[in-house]
């Protein structure tokens, strides 16, 4: 659990030093455990009234700018982390945890020197958060894009097509077997249907018998009777194979001739079917290996980079963002007493 640490000021009366004792003193009378540390604060160069009112302003609104970059970056590393499977790191301010370098904190006068005028340290300050929410931007996406692409490929290497054998598919010159998508629900209507929807479709199982045979060629359909008598076979429902099943969708194959695969096509989609085409390439699926090894490469070596530039501009907002600017708060409320 992260913590929280309140920053309150308090009019100097005699001394700081004094007024730092009596307040020890009062807070561990009622709450003994709670750590107090002193927040330094140096005397800064604000201007007249109306600019010191002005400035003030900026500065809240700057500093919720400052500390939405800081939880994007923060947000970033654990949702890379947690892709990587790793626990996420300490998150650290030049190189020491984010604690100790609030609780230890010491205005840095030579990157910030206490007479340049404040609005041109905030305004100095914002720019460079901002780009720094730009990067992110940049890089974030570019990540993604990998991501995505990689992910693409895996959905088309894992989802239905993925149990197609090249023993399932049959391409010659006369025959084609195409993927029918069939709803869950529809599956008794795809199997006392899909055989009489056209006049050519013959059973995948037909099919791959006839294939391996060379006793007989085959023929058009109106010869089939010819072929059933040589097969002793006949037209049944329940031939079409399923592949595939998910909780919406079952995957068949169907086997018909080329002549008549689009008249197929149009009937199937008219009872709710989708019917896809399938090619089994070996060089096609070589390709695809290597181009999803390539991303997964590029994946690696773009999550690495990320998270080790969102480690490091964490403690760059950390340092020269919100600190400073809590302190120019701080300074400008006790001022004032806005």
């Amino acid at each position: 659990m992260a913590s929280r640490y309140w920053v309150v000021s308090l009019p100097v009366q005699n001394s700081a030093s004094s007024l730092w004792s009596r307040l020890q003193e009062s807070i561990s009378k009622h709450a003994f455990d709670t750590p107090l540390y002193r927040f330094n604060i140096r005397n800064l160069l604000v201007g007249t009234l109306d600019s010191l009112r002005a400035i003030s302003d900026d500065l809240v609104k700057s500093n919720s700018f400052i500390e939405g970059v800081s939880q994007k970056i923060r947000r970033q590393i654990e949702e890379l982390d947690k892709v990587s499977g790793v626990v996420s790191s300490s998150l650290t301010v030049d190189w020491v945890p984010v604690d100790s370098y609030l609780t230890r904190f010491v205005w840095d006068e030579a990157k910030y020197p206490i007479m340049s005028p404040l609005r041109e340290i905030v305004d100095g300050i914002h720019r460079q958060i901002a780009k720094i929410e730009d990067a992110l931007k940049v890089r974030v996406a570019e990540y993604n894009n990998v991501h995505s692409q990689l992910n693409a490929i895996s959905r088309k290497q894992t989802g239905r097509y993925v149990l197609i054998k090249p023993e399932d598919i049959i391409t010659s010159e006369h025959l084609v077997t195409l993927l029918a998508i069939v709803p869950n629900y529809s599956e008794k209507d795809w199997l006392s249907s899909y055989e009489t929807l056209t006049t050519y479709v013959l059973i995948a199982t037909l099919l791959m018998k006839l294939a391996i045979s060379d006793d007989f060629r085959l023929l058009p359909f109106p010869y089939s009777q010819q072929l059933r008598a040589k097969m002793h076979l006949s037209l049944v429902p329940g031939s079409s194979k399923k592949l595939h099943e998910d909780s919406e969708y079952a995957l068949y194959t169907v086997t018909l001739f080329h002549q008549d695969a689009d008249n197929f096509r149009t009937k199937a989609h008219e009872r709710g079917f989708q019917i896809r085409d399938y090619e089994f390439n070996p060089e096609t699926q070589e390709s695809r290996k290597q181009e999803t090894e390539k991303l997964m490469r590029d994946q690696d070596t773009q999550r690495s980079s990320l998270l080790q530039w969102c480690y490091a501009s964490y403690g760059e907002v950390g340092r020269d963002g919100l600190p400073e600017f809590r302190a120019r708060l701080t300074f400008l409320e006790a001022r004032e007493g806005f």
